[in-house]
């Protein structure tokens, strides 16, 4: 039996944290091939890299790019724990991510499906498969959590 879709978020998850320790906004990634392998791994640090792109995605595909040599991520899976942005879109497109695999949903700035849905302007030259709602209650906890103990320090 391969690993699942849920597995896979759990090790996004495990990436969110490591940013939520490093006081980031917790989002993590994972970017999976089609053999069941990472490929890269990454969180939120726009923060600590002075860097506003350091997204968790970008991360990841920064990474993942670099180790195989080539911008274009054919073949593979994304797991992040947020919605994507507008901006992770674009990276995803340029990459050709396969398969995209999201935890919970972004009111503010989510671009598949809550403030804006992007791949439904038929625009794009690729368009991966997309799941969301993969350990919804999960990722959208430790964003809770991170947000109100953020708040609370300020009081």
């Amino acid at each position: 039996m391969g690993v699942s879709d849920a597995d896979w978020m759990r090790q996004a998850l495990a990436q969110a944290r490591i940013a939520a320790d490093l006081e980031e906004v917790p989002v993590g990634a994972v970017l999976v091939d089609a053999a069941g392998e990472v490929i890269a791994v990454g969180h939120n640090q726009p923060i600590s890299a002075h860097d506003p792109s350091a997204h968790a995605e970008i991360i990841t595909l920064r990474a993942a790019a670099r180790r195989l040599g080539n911008y274009r991520l054919p073949d593979t899976t994304l797991y992040v724990t947020l919605e994507p942005c507008t901006m992770c879109v674009g990276a995803l497109v340029h990459a050709r991510v396969g398969r995209l695999v999201y935890g919970t949903t972004e009111p503010k700035t989510g671009a598949i499906e809550s403030a804006q849905q992007l791949f439904e302007t038929g625009k794009f030259n690729h368009r991966p498969v997309i799941e969301g709602g993969v350990l919804a209650e999960e990722c959208a906890a430790l964003l809770s959590r991170f947000f109100e103990n953020r708040r609370a320090a300020k009081r």
